[in-house]
């Protein structure tokens, strides 16, 4: 096929020979190129029109997907095809030119491999998260090793892809040859730029390996609950509750301790303090307490208890504990029971809302009294003059010393 596509070439270029020959092969070439890409493009139409089934369905996304990449590349393949058709060009040229065509095809062939190993993996991801059990652990785990392996993949293929085009210009191959003569010079100096990249990629593969983190576990950093939203290959997003991130490297989570809630279950269990008064009916509140708590939906109906775990001068503090299926689903039922208990109590039960007590004490005697019914801490006497007109302080002063003051009530 290939030789009969060439011979179609060489007639074509002996058809025009009454122009210079490398006018004759550039626009052979352009024509070349043309017609290849229309045809890829007609070829990717005609794949995405296959009808439904299951197989059909993803041949489409991957025909979709590489839709620019697989134009490039029979473009790419038909000009290297034809090259040798070019008789008009010089050596020096056609040589040139032929690394350029290859330079792009290395290029457009590695980001089509990487388009592709993406597509696969985020097939899986999407199949495992249409399963009745997202939340387990299982399916979290293939998630952290499908997404940190794909992501080092990534770069792998990516590197080879630079590096193998780039060894098809012999400048950049000689620069090569005395890189590895000067070993360990090079080796030195790109260890000593390179270290934090290399231990987060390194990190990356431990943490898929050993998975102290997973996809969508509960965190606690710096006091900060988090989820772990996303694991890129150098560094780990964790959301907060209230939609901040925190951007933390892959070797963090190896170097420094952390707590991890959901490394073993989903499940969690929460807890919620109330403090009542010393005067609480304690049994009374702990069964309301199980009657609100049963009502929850989001309670998985495994973990329930309510005593008092702590007291003070003033008050005693009710611990309620209830288990759910997620985090996400504790913080909600929690803030359900506490709404919903504080509702109840204030209803049914007003002697067990906290307060604060005060007594009066006699100093002398310690007994207790009132303060509204003690005479003693009524106002003391005021001397007053008499009635008339003012006569300075003197008078005043004469005149209080000859009238007998009454107390003034």
């Amino acid at each position: 096929m290939l030789q009969h596509f060439t011979n179609i070439l060489f007639a074509f270029s002996n058809a025009l020979s009454w122009l210079p020959p490398s006018v004759v092969s550039t626009v052979m070439l352009a024509i070349v190129g043309l017609a290849a890409f229309y045809f890829g493009q007609g070829a990717i139409v005609v794949l995405l029109r296959i009808p439904g089934t299951r197989s059909a369905a993803i041949l489409r996304n991957f025909v979709s997907a590489l839709r620019r990449p697989s134009r490039i590349i029979v473009t790419l393949l038909a000009l290297l095809a034809a090259l040798p058709a070019a008789t008009g060009l010089s050596y020096e040229t056609e040589q040139t030119f032929q690394r350029l065509l290859l330079f792009a095809l290395i290029l457009v062939v590695g980001a089509s491999i990487i388009i592709t190993f993406r597509l696969m993996a985020e097939g899986y991801l999407n199949r495992l998260t249409k399963r009745d059990y997202a939340d387990d652990i299982m399916v979290r785990a293939h998630q952290t090793q499908i997404k940190v392996l794909r992501r080092l993949g990534e770069i792998l293929i990516g590197i080879i892809t630079v590096a193998s085009a780039l060894m098809l210009f012999p400048s950049v191959k000689q620069y090569g040859v005395s890189l590895f003569a000067s070993a360990g010079a090079a080796s030195l100096v790109v260890g000593l730029s390179a270290r934090g990249l290399l231990t987060n990629l390194i990190a990356g593969v431990q943490i898929a390996i050993t998975q102290p983190i997973r996809m969508e576990d509960l965190v606690i950093i710096n006091g900060d609950w988090c989820w772990v939203e996303e694991i890129t290959a150098t560094y780990v997003v964790l959301r907060v509750w209230d939609w901040r991130r925190h951007i933390v490297p892959l070797s963090y989570f190896l170097e420094n301790r952390f707590e991890n809630w959901t490394h073993n279950s989903a499940a969690i269990t929460g807890v919620v303090y109330l403090w009542l008064d010393y005067e609480a009916p304690m049994e009374e509140i702990r069964e309301m307490l199980r009657e609100i708590v049963r009502g929850c939906p989001l309670w998985d109906g495994k973990v329930f208890d309510a005593q008092i775990s702590e007291c003070t001068h003033h008050a005693v503090s009710v611990r309620i504990i209830a288990s759910a299926r997620s985090a996400m689903q504790s913080w909600d039922l929690r803030c359900d029971i506490r709404e919903k208990a504080i509702a109840r109590i204030r209803a049914e039960y007003p002697q067990a809302l906290p307060r604060t007590r005060m007594s009066f004490v006699d100093p002398k005697t310690g007994v207790s009294f009132d303060p509204t019914h003690d005479d003693t801490l009524l106002s003391p006497p005021i001397s007053r003059p008499p009635a008339g007109s003012y006569m300075g302080p003197e008078s005043v002063t004469n005149a209080a010393s000859s009238h007998q003051s009454t107390p003034y009530k």
